[in-house]
């Protein structure tokens, strides 16, 4: 009888000691495999799988693309790259970013509730916003178990939080309780696999950039949205299950609710930064032009040189506020 045999975990901010602390206390003999999504900066190597390896009994590694799965190992995302799942091995791909990270949480979450079923414990430990909400969803979905540090335990409690606000969340539980909770549930048999939405298969092939199907001409998932994709300005696609909504753009780029939110807010930060750095440069024009205007006698000139150079310092003040309200996250536990 299949037992529960997949366990997926995804983290952002606090991610590497909640990992850390986490594994230390996975037994040696755990009959599963486990893998884990941290957020990683797309370059540099990351010493995330010496640290999990070092902390714990299981062995950790990055894997490379098309490696067998093996039960009692940790398997890492590499840098730049999605972590998914196929039955029987894993896939290291540079698809499309999700959330404007790579790798994604919910990538790894979608391609293991796809593969694997209810077989899966999908689990969400500390970080921010809410990537691995939308896949700890799938898992659901698909007949897997969903698991979340609880966010008063958490460093970071945004993605637990907004996981237990969205989702039927089977077990919620401290870091210090997590791994003897997973050895447990690793243990039980699995529940039967549920069919997983068309949506979901099409956004797992599209992060694995399995181009063979997308010649298929499949219409993409969901349907057209009035909002642009911040990432590449294309139509992004309103994608809606179990009551949620996630988008996608025609290139690949997903965003969440709060995610979409996020990437919103930066390109306006940028827009802003731009607009009062060149509000700047006029005031030391408008001020070089002051002063020539009065070196000439000409206090006309002069007088609307001010003015022009108040008006501006007005503007930038406006925009610096804006750019400071705009670094206030979205609502936590919202839709």
């Amino acid at each position: 009888m299949a037992t529960k045999d997949i366990i997926v975990i995804g983290a952002s901010a606090g991610g590497v000691e909640a990992l850390r602390r986490l594994c230390a206390t996975l037994p040696g003999d755990l009959p599963a495999a486990v893998l884990v999504v941290q957020h990683l900066s797309p370059s540099g190597r990351s010493v995330l799988p010496q640290l999990l390896a070092k902390a714990g009994r299981l062995p950790a590694a990055t894997p490379a693309d098309g490696e067998r799965l093996a039960m009692g190992r940790i398997y890492v995302a590499g840098p730049d790259h999605h972590l998914l799942l196929r039955p029987g091995h894993v896939l290291m791909r540079r698809g499309p970013y999700e959330n404007r990270t790579r790798p994604a949480v919910n990538a790894l979450f979608r391609s293991a509730a796809v593969a694997y079923g209810g077989r899966v414990i999908g689990v969400v430990l500390t970080g921010l916003l809410d990537d691995g909400t939308d896949g700890l969803i799938a898992i659901k979905a698909a007949g897997g178990t969903s698991v979340v540090q609880d966010p008063k335990d958490a460093e970071w409690p945004s993605m637990p939080r907004n996981a237990l606000a969205r989702d039927h969340v089977d077990h919620a539980a401290p870091l210090s309780d997590l791994g003897s909770l997973l050895s447990r549930l690793a243990r039980e048999p699995a529940g039967p696999n549920l069919p997983v939405s068309e949506d979901y298969m099409a956004e797992d092939r599209i992060a694995a950039q399995d181009f063979a199907a997308m010649e298929l001409n499949l219409p993409p998932p969901g349907r057209a949205s009035p909002i642009a994709c911040p990432d590449c300005g294309g139509v992004l696609n309103q994608i809606e299950a179990d009551k949620e909504v996630r988008f996608r753009c025609q290139i690949g780029h997903a965003f969440s609710p709060l995610g979409l939110a996020a990437a919103q807010a930066d390109e306006l930060e940028r827009a802003l930064a731009v607009a009062a750095r060149t509000h700047r440069d006029r005031i030391r024009l408008f001020g070089q032009m002051k002063d020539n205007a009065r070196d000439r006698g000409l206090a006309h000139a002069e007088a609307r040189w001010e003015l022009a150079s108040v008006e501006a310092e007005g503007f930038v003040s406006v925009l610096e506020q804006a750019i400071v309200q705009l670094k206030k996250p979205p609502g936590d536990g919202e839709g």
